[in-house]
């Protein structure tokens, strides 16, 4: 995180850093603390989701890799068998919600301005905009950028991270701390491949697995659907392990069930 890019404060944590601002705090004190309270709300995001059986996936990527085609046939592929929504966060315009809105499911965007990532503040405020009682599964496309969103929980219960073939198959050695985040990492616009030999599907699937991580490495193509029910498989998995159980939650008291307000 830097303090060019404007990445350590967002408007969801802004009043948290004024206050400490205010009480003449160093910058690493700040720092911690806004730290500190992200995760604390990342941790209330997640207990709100599970409460309403939501899945909630992250998706991260640098700009241009996909993310909003790959949603757009998830969602296509995926009609009629769960509710979906997504939050959009991008530092300006709706261009990517506008695209979801028009396959017919709901999205929420998220302009940061100058942040580069989103943080769970902003997605607490998003959930509020949401008929979270209508959902079984929530994307969030975090803002393009290969650094910053792998630091913030969000609260959501996956991280995918997305490297397309015409980026570079050694970004996972370039940018490690965002694909060690990644639960599954999707090597998108593979339809491309015949035509950038500078591509290795082989040398990409070897950068990851240097970083000592094992994620499922799922290889597909939003335009064409090549490989696409290697990425609806892995979804379903993620549905089964982290939908809870019916009832799991009613023996929660008043004051947790509150904790989104």
């Amino acid at each position: 995180m830097c303090d060019t890019c404007g990445c350590n404060v967002t408007d969801g944590n802004r009043h948290l850093a004024e206050q400490r601002n205010a009480k003449g705090e160093s910058a690493v004190t700040v720092l911690q603390g806004l730290l500190s309270e992200n995760d604390r709300i990342a941790a209330h995001n997640r207990e709100h989701l599970s409460r309403h059986g939501i899945v909630a996936i992250n998706l991260m990527s640098s700009p241009g890799s996909g993310k909003t085609a790959l949603l757009e046939r998830t969602i296509d592929e995926l009609a009629g068998r769960w509710r979906i929504a997504v939050i959009e966060g991008d530092l300006e315009t709706e261009n990517d919600a506008e695209r979801i809105r028009a396959k017919g499911v709901e999205a929420v965007q998220i302009t940061t301005g100058t942040a580069c990532h989103l943080d769970a503040h902003l997605i607490h405020d998003a959930l509020h905009r949401l008929d979270l009682s209508q959902l079984d599964l929530l994307f969030i496309e975090n803002v393009g950028n290969l650094v910053c969103p792998a630091s913030f929980d969000l609260g959501q219960h996956s991280n995918v991270t997305l490297l397309s073939v015409t980026e570079g198959d050694d970004k996972p050695a370039k940018y490690p701390v965002i694909f060690r985040a990644a639960d599954a990492v999707i090597l998108s616009k593979c339809d491309l491949l015949p035509h950038i030999e500078e591509f290795s599907p082989e040398r990409a699937r070897h950068a990851v697995q240097q970083l000592a991580i094992a994620p499922p490495i799922i290889q597909l193509s939003a335009k064409t659907g090549e490989g696409f029910d290697n990425w609806l498989d892995w979804l379903e998995g993620q549905m089964t392990q982290h939908r809870p159980a019916p009832g799991q939650f009613r023996a929660l008291t008043a004051s947790s069930s509150a904790l989104i307000r």
